[in-house]
């Protein structure tokens, strides 16, 4: 984990030295889908939960630049890299932005669902609660403080 959050504003610069080893576990392309457990997509999310919002963002917009165009992963990692920021943009307290984001995400995750059931399994995709975390966004509005707005990440893997 970093050594602190960095926060625009408040923080002159991001932990880069403590980030730089896990994009460089991404893979240039992932292949048909992105791996449910591919651990920078885990750490990733690991770092929205600890309350690293940032830099969060910063990893899952390396798996998203590694996922396939126009894949169900794809989606997905853009709708997380919005609650991410929703989650940043709510500790900034800018509420306005943080629902602006919320609306962002859950209109990219009912996208996702009216794709359909996701053909990989072990996709990140197919392991998504689409449905809750649309629900819980929809619910927040951008107003939930980011302690609790993190249970959006934590529900991501609910199925599994």
């Amino acid at each position: 984990m970093p050594r602190w959050a960095h926060v625009p504003g408040e923080t002159s610069e991001a932990d880069h030295a403590r980030l730089a080893p896990v994009k460089a576990r991404v893979p240039q392309r992932f292949e048909g889908f992105v791996p449910a457990d591919h651990p920078a997509l885990r750490h990733g999310l690991a770092l929205n939960d600890a309350g690293f919002f940032w830099e969060c963002h910063e990893i899952l917009e390396a798996v998203w630049m590694a996922a396939p165009q126009s894949g169900r992963d794809r989606i997905l990692l853009r709708a997380c890299i919005q609650i991410a920021n929703a989650n940043l943009k709510s500790r900034m307290q800018r509420a306005a932005a943080a629902a602006r984001l919320d609306a962002e995400a859950a209109a990219l995750l009912d996208e996702l669902q009216a794709r359909g059931p996701a053909g990989e399994v072990d996709s990140f995709a197919a392991r998504f609660d689409a449905a809750g975390v649309s629900g819980f966004l929809r619910r927040s509005r951008g107003g939930s403080p980011a302690g609790a707005r993190q249970a959006a990440m934590l529900a991501i893997f609910a199925s599994t």
